[in-house]
């Protein structure tokens, strides 16, 4: 396998969990925003894309050991669940 495939095959399978913690903080801002208290947020936006994003990568990475391969649909539903999971600890949610 070449440097570009390694590069290529990495990037793909990445980008779900980059999609998905930009999203996720994105519309959280914009939720918080709209429905939530006044008080500030705990962290600026880029950080908690990084934690988020870490987080996804380490959900993947586990799935992709667990079953052997990537792009099992349990591993997206970790994904989504852990994520949120994240992000509610990130905004302290418990404090609702």
């Amino acid at each position: 396998m070449t440097a570009y495939l390694l590069t290529l095959h990495l990037l793909n399978f990445m980008t779900p969990a980059a999609v998905v913690a930009l999203l996720l903080v994105l519309l959280s801002r914009l939720f918080f925003g709209i429905f939530g208290s006044k008080r500030p947020m705990a962290q600026s936006w880029w950080a908690q894309a990084a934690i988020v994003f870490i987080v996804n990568l380490l959900l993947l990475t586990a799935g992709l050991l667990f079953f052997g391969h990537d792009g099992k649909m349990q591993t997206y539903a970790a994904l989504v669940l852990g994520a949120a999971l994240c992000q509610w600890g990130l905004l302290r949610g418990w404090r609702a």
